[in-house]
């Protein structure tokens, strides 16, 4: 499974450069110069880093063969991946990878099985996305409301306020 570690953003100057939303807690291990890296779309890619360089709250790269604004300008959108067994193992037992999330069964405090993780969005808050039979229903993914997950047992626990799972029965 692929993990989405940045996302290519706009150019930066006439020679190549672009800027790159970073979408993970440790770019050294990712974005170091001579690393290459996979591409989604994989047309795109494999991207060979020439340079990087820290820029406002964001990375700043050339790649290799991208010398000038309109190459770098085709990357815009680009996502930048790893494999999921290249990245570390989480220490903190409160935290976890989204792949580790996406298809968890949920159900709530009582044991009702109530839906299926479908995607983690990262937003302000954390959301789990929960497809149950009426819809998708977001989750903030915080211990309040999620309790316990057990990955390896292939569940998610929620104690969802009433109309959190069901807007027909919010208050």
């Amino acid at each position: 499974m692929q993990l989405v570690v940045g996302r290519i953003g706009r150019p930066h100057g006439v020679r190549g450069e672009v800027s790159v939303d970073v979408r993970t807690d440790d770019p050294a291990l990712h974005y170091a110069q001579g690393s290459s890296l996979a591409t989604e779309p994989p047309a795109r890619g494999p991207l060979r880093i020439e340079s990087v360089r820290a820029h406002t709250g964001s990375l700043l790269i050339r790649f290799e063969g991208v010398a000038d604004r309109t190459a770098a300008e085709a990357l815009r959108g680009t996502l930048l991946v790893v494999e999921s067994d290249a990245a570390p193992p989480i220490e903190d037992p409160d935290e976890f990878y989204d792949h580790q999330l996406i298809g968890l069964t949920v159900v709530t405090v009582g044991g009702e099985q109530v839906g299926q993780v479908t995607d983690v969005l990262h937003h302000g808050q954390d959301l789990l996305v929960v497809r149950r039979g009426t819809g998708d229903v977001y989750v903030p993914f915080v211990r309040a409301l999620v309790p316990e997950v057990d990955v390896e047992g292939g569940r998610l626990v929620v104690d969802a306020p009433p109309g959190l799972l069901d807007p027909d029965e919010a208050v």
